[in-house]
């Protein structure tokens, strides 16, 4: 089974949100790992691109930076 890019444009769009909600929120990495019982280097990976999010998570990162899931997706 071929693994999933993350390196579409979509998901480098998302990336690019999920950093941008972040830092409009006024969070660090590391507030947000707090936040979200992650480690900071996971923060980093999934904004990175690194590591994909399934709609689960991004749900928890849309209540904890209060954004509506559409800010992160491009229509």
């Amino acid at each position: 089974m071929a693994k999933k890019s993350i390196y579409s444009k979509e998901y480098e769009y998302f990336t690019s949100q999920l950093k941008k909600a972040r830092l409009e929120a006024g969070y660090t990495q590391v507030d947000a790992a707090k936040k979200l019982k992650k480690s900071q280097s996971n923060i980093s990976k999934e904004e990175s691109g690194q590591i994909r999010i399934d709609i689960v998570q991004l749900k928890e990162y849309a209540r904890l930076y209060k954004k509506d899931i559409n800010f992160f997706i491009r229509n």
